[in-house]
């Protein structure tokens, strides 16, 4: 009889699903699903959501991503559903507390990150940094090199 797998394992040869969530997915969790897209090179898929969904994305938030290379113009905030959760092996939550749903099998990491909404491009650069660097992070865990780090 095999042990059970640890929450979030997953299968040797299965792609990666990873979803972020964060309150107005405007912002943390889109540079988030942003810099795993690009740097997974599709290995991982990549989804993103909030409680409660943002009319559009952060432009700061934008404007930071752009000035390394990742476009999120076309982007646009999505609602938290139960299915998004129980189709990631991975959920990271930024700040959404207690909105997020909890499945048992699902690995779960809380990125406490400060809030780029209503701050400038200045402001937004060192929390895109952080991202990133957890990004890698989690990359490494997961087992997928990155394609550009």
């Amino acid at each position: 009889m095999s042990a059970a797998a640890a929450p979030g394992a997953v299968e040797a040869g299965a792609r990666p699903s990873v979803l972020f969530v964060c309150v107005h997915n405007a912002g943390r969790s889109q540079m988030a699903a942003g810099f795993l897209t690009a740097l997974s090179g599709g290995a991982v898929e990549v989804r993103s959501a909030g409680s409660m969904p943002a009319e559009q994305i952060n432009p700061a938030a934008v404007e930071a991503m752009a000035e390394v290379g990742i476009d999120l113009r076309s982007e646009r905030p999505k609602v938290l559903t139960a299915e998004a959760v129980q189709a990631s092996d991975v959920v990271v939550t930024m700040g959404c507390g207690d909105a997020c749903p909890y499945y048992p099998g699902t690995r779960y990491e809380d990125w406490a990150l400060e809030d780029p909404a209503g701050q400038g491009v200045e402001a937004v650069r060192p929390i895109r940094d952080e991202i990133r660097a957890r990004v890698l992070t989690l990359l490494a865990e997961l087992g997928v090199p990155p394609v550009d780090a």
